[in-house]
């Protein structure tokens, strides 16, 4: 059963909400018409996370008033990926926005405290992949994760990586975050006993094409347990480790 109806029905059996309250909050308007927007207020009811606002080709002004919509509407901490500096100085203006420039992730409210069953790994090959690994990492962190992070810990000096080995192993999740060749995904993936998501990144010489010499690499990746998302794609790489980090929750 989905978290958030779970909750109004507990509430209802403790006697915190009224039944014609409890039935309120899940019969209330599923979306909120904007013009230029229409604002999903069941996507937590349905998922378990709400509406996450992707800030490329939105205008601050339309941003802004999407954070607004969602304010109103009760949520506690809001997720604006892939946004400039520029629009999150404006969006700053009509909203406390802790903004995280490498990552171009915006969150509006407070993180809140992790209740995922164990903690999840975010690791990059180098420095370069960072900021595709922060947008993985907050994405995770907004969701309720627990996330440690591993960079810089690429093939090219696997010692590195094979240090922090009690991590890996501990991890319920594993996010592998690498351009190049995209090695980093195989070699955890032979390392640990939990999921391991690839990340494929545009970090690359020419023939990296961008990205693609990483995805085709992961994609045939001989170690079990490894799975893949799109080029530079963190934040469903963080998101899909949330799903996974809280599937037990659901008993």
């Amino acid at each position: 059963m989905n978290t958030e109806i779970k909750r109004v029905l507990e509430g209802v059996r403790d006697g915190e909400i009224s039944v014609d309250d409890a039935l309120l909050k899940i019969k209330q308007e599923p979306f909120t018409d904007l013009g230029y927007a229409m604002i999903d207020h069941h996507r937590k009811i349905r998922q378990g996370a709400a509406e996450v606002i992707y800030g490329a080709g939105k205008t601050a002004e339309q941003i802004s008033g999407i954070v607004q919509v969602l304010k109103e509407k009760g949520n506690d901490a809001i997720l604006i990926t892939r946004i400039s500096p520029e629009k999150a100085a404006a969006v700053g203006k009509d909203h406390k926005l802790d903004y995280h420039p490498d990552a171009k992730v915006g969150i509006v409210g407070k993180l809140p405290v992790p209740d995922g069953i164990g903690k999840i790994v975010v690791a990059t090959g180098g420095t370069s992949d960072i900021p595709v690994a922060e947008e993985a990492a907050l994405t995770a962190e907004i969701l309720g994760n627990e996330v440690v992070r591993l960079y810089d810990v690429g093939v090219a000096g696997i010692h590195r990586l094979l240090s922090h080995t009690d991590i890996i192993m501990s991890a319920s999740v594993i996010i592998a975050i690498a351009g190049m060749e995209g090695a980093l995904a195989s070699v955890l993936g032979g390392l640990a006993d939990c999921p391991v998501i690839a990340v494929p990144t545009s970090v690359g010489y020419g023939a990296s094409f961008g990205g693609v010499a990483a995805l085709l690499s992961m994609l045939n990746s001989c170690a079990s347990g490894v799975s893949v998302v799109n080029i530079d794609n963190g934040f469903g790489a963080g998101y899909l480790a949330s799903m996974i980090n809280h599937e037990s929750k659901k008993g």
